[in-house]
């Protein structure tokens, strides 16, 4: 069976996470990537090593299905070789700093006039205004995106999350621009320049906490657990912010992952009260309705949780579930990489490296009916030199020449 991509070829000159997570993903959806590193390699295949001498987690995980070719792009031969790769290429993607590819000769305006069908995409910290120039890592973006400010609880800092949202999840939104660019290139045969900002990537995920900001000119947020509020969004501890609230409360033994997030939906509450060993609450005025409830929502979790720290957290999401109560057990990644069901689901996958080993990774969270994904091991640093170089006309005596002379 064919891939949804099958054919198209990416040239990847990214590095660390906000781009290859986005290369990875259309790796799994069928292109060819082919990943251009300096002959030093991606700093991330160094970075965070568990096993001495091997590739670490942090660069497998990053870019499976892909290929390596090294090239140094300060020489001038290096530079002719990417003359001719970009040539070869439907998609260019990079995430270095504010016009270094500028700096090395390859303007927008030069990479049309080599390719007109080659989809530029381009990943950096922010947009063209103020902060053009800042540097931005994952936690930046965070901070400057809004997610920080409204991460935490009230009395205490602000929080970055465990979620990548900054790196990879400015890599998602890449790869949506550009399989849009790539289906209007079938409509206009011409490429075109994909930009993506990680502060603008988290604050289109912030999206409801600037829907929120606005509510705020008209009286408190009621859904919050705040007593009172300023002029901006507070920060809320693990309130769910929406239509429904929510709470992560205390599960039996206690340890640091022993919790479950249960929702409290109208329809929910009579059962609810059932299993906690308060039945008379579904009638109880004070109680029976959401409008009642609300005003209350600490006081109502205190109650759920007097009931679910008797009981472990995968017994709690039975009974619960049972009666169609919104809930989920907080796991570990102990727990997740352990999953025997998000094995199954082609979610947690192992992967076989050459020189470290079996490790696991996260698979694709795509599925599309016609284009299975197949996790490959991520390539070793110039593994497919010969291959994509022979593809070009250069020969093997010409490969070795570039060698020793630092250009691959």
């Amino acid at each position: 069976m064919s891939s949804a991509l099958e054919g198209v070829r990416v040239l990847d000159m990214t590095h660390v996470q906000s781009g290859p997570s986005c290369t990875q993903l259309l790796g799994w959806l069928g292109a060819d990537v082919v990943k251009l590193e300096s002959p030093t390699g991606d700093i991330t295949r160094q970075q965070l090593r568990d096993v001495p001498g091997v590739d670490s987690l942090y660069f497998t995980m990053l870019n499976c299905n892909k290929k390596s070719i090294t090239l140094n792009m300060k020489s001038e031969r290096g530079k002719e070789i990417f003359t001719e790769l970009v040539r070869d290429a439907d998609i260019l993607v990079e995430n270095f700093g504010p016009g270094a590819v500028d700096r090395m000769g390859f303007t927008w305006e030069r990479l049309q006039e080599l390719n007109p069908r080659l989809i530029y995409a381009s990943i950096k910290g922010f947009g063209p205004g103020r902060y053009a120039d800042f540097k931005a890592y994952e936690v930046v973006a965070q901070a400057m995106g809004g997610s920080m400010s409204t991460t935490g609880f009230e009395d205490g800092p602000p929080l970055a999350t465990g979620a990548q949202i900054g790196d990879s999840g400015t890599g998602i939104h890449t790869v949506a621009g550009i399989l849009a660019a790539l289906y209007q290139r079938t409509q206009t045969g011409r490429g075109q320049r994909v930009q993506v900002a990680m502060q603008h990537a988290v604050l289109n995920l912030c999206r409801v906490k600037l829907r929120d900001q606005q509510r705020l000119a008209h009286g408190g947020l009621a859904e919050y657990p705040n007593r009172t509020f300023g002029d901006d969004v507070p920060r809320s501890g693990n309130a769910s912010g929406g239509g429904q609230p929510g709470w992560a409360v205390k599960c039996a033994p206690g340890g640091p992952n022993d919790y479950i997030y249960v929702i409290v939906q109208p329809p929910g509450w009579a059962p609810l009260a059932r299993i906690i060993g308060r039945p008379e609450l579904a009638d109880d005025p004070e109680w029976s309705t959401p409008a009642a409830r609300l005003p209350k929502l600490d006081k109502m979790f205190q109650l759920i949780e007097e009931w679910t720290s008797l009981h472990g957290k995968w017994a709690v999401l039975d009974a619960l579930n049972a009666e169609n109560i919104p809930c989920g057990p907080i796991l570990s990644t102990k727990e997740l990489i352990e999953d025997d069901s998000l094995r199954a689901e082609g979610i947690i996958v192992d992967v076989d490296h050459p020189e470290r080993g079996v490790f696991a990774t996260v698979g694709s969270p795509l599925h599309l009916s016609d284009s299975p994904v197949n996790v490959t091991t991520p390539p070793l640093l110039g593994e497919h030199n010969q291959e994509i170089y022979a593809n070009l006309g250069v020969t093997a005596e010409e490969l070795a020449e570039l060698k020793s002379n630092g250009v691959i």
